[in-house]
């Protein structure tokens, strides 16, 4: 339980998936900026990488009970917690997603409002407005078009966390940061696997990569959230969370060449010929009941093309993203590679 001198300090905050991507990052950050600490952890998970004087709590994100006692006191929720996107999940974990990501922010919210929490800051995806088209720019109030299990219970937890109100005066409590593609030293899937085959030598792009991308680095991703949860005109609102600038793939190839020392990759592989080949080896490995590493799915969120404008909140909230491509590229290679 937590003792009464763990009550009464100012900014508290509460951290949900603070063992991921970005968590650890945010953690630190706000220790820096003069918070208290505290972590909601699942059992089993290792928090060696959080500093020593965060406060854990372990319990499962859908046990009220638990949840109930991680918010006591709390001044500001950064709820990351979720069930990630995984390519061509099993329909039986359709479950375990609405599980974590859209009962799991409900406990959340109904628990932060009776304990009378001042925000709740929520980490979506630019993912749930979909595959973008060529030349098309997304905005927050662009349409939504979620395909995934990922995406569609995102889009549930944003509405439940933009629903939530204060129980006394009815003030709009939540905010929802849409973040771009982050990438930082802990970045997990395919843009560790793109530097690590530039690294290595052997990565041929698939097309003329001209399609575009929206990134972010942790550091500005988890700056706007802190910026959102002071903020007094925040609650309420989404916000993309994008460094500024449309990326196409092939930029983001040179500044990972560039980071990495390498010659950019001179040829590239054509897409029809690749997805077909591909498709029939994911069909192969199918018939055994295994899954092919880079199947059609892969291909096509290679091909994406996401614009996404994050204007928003440097209008709204003067938030300035720092962290420009080639800049972030090289801390990332500085510090892991």
């Amino acid at each position: 339980m937590l003792n009464q001198n763990e009550m009464i300090n100012n900014n508290i905050c509460l951290v949900t998936g603070a063992t991921g991507t970005v968590g650890p990052s945010l953690v630190k950050y706000l220790i820096e900026e003069g918070f208290q600490v505290r972590v909601l952890l699942q059992s089993g998970v290792e928090a060696q990488m959080l500093p020593e004087d965060v406060i854990s709590i372990v319990g499962d994100i859908t046990d009220q009970n638990i949840v109930n006692e991680a918010v006591i006191g709390v001044d500001y929720v950064f709820h990351l917690a979720a069930k990630l996107h995984i390519n061509n999940p099993d329909p039986s974990l359709e479950i375990e997603f609405r599980q974590v990501n859209v009962e799991g922010t409900k406990t959340i919210i109904e628990a932060s409002i009776a304990a009378k929490i001042k925000r709740i800051i929520f980490f979506s995806t630019i993912n749930v407005y979909g595959p973008g088209l060529s030349g098309q720019e997304l905005f927050e109030n662009s349409p939504l078009v979620p395909q995934t299990l990922y995406e569609m219970t995102k889009v549930e937890a944003e509405k439940i966390v933009l629903n939530a109100r204060s129980s006394e005066e009815g003030k709009a409590l939540g905010v929802v940061l849409r973040l771009a593609a982050v990438y930082g030293p802990r970045m997990k899937g395919n843009y560790v696997n793109l530097l690590r085959g530039l690294k290595q030598g052997w990565f041929i792009p698939i097309g003329p990569s001209k399609n575009r991308r929206t990134l972010i680095y942790v550091d500005d991703a988890i700056r706007a959230a802190v910026v959102a949860a002071r903020h007094p005109e925040a609650a309420g609102n989404i916000y993309n969370l994008t460094d500024g600038r449309t990326h196409c793939l092939n930029d983001i190839i040179i500044s990972m060449c560039n980071a990495l020392h390498r010659k950019t990759p001179r040829y590239y592989l054509p897409v029809k010929l690749i997805r077909f080949w591909f498709g029939i080896l994911e069909d192969i490995f199918s018939l055994f009941r295994k899954r092919f590493p880079i199947g059609r799915g892969a291909i096509d969120a290679m091909l994406a093309d996401r614009a996404v404008n994050g204007d928003k909140i440097q209008q709204d909230l003067g938030f300035r993203p720092q962290i420009e491509l080639d800049v972030g590229w090289k801390r990332i290679v500085d510090q892991v590679y």
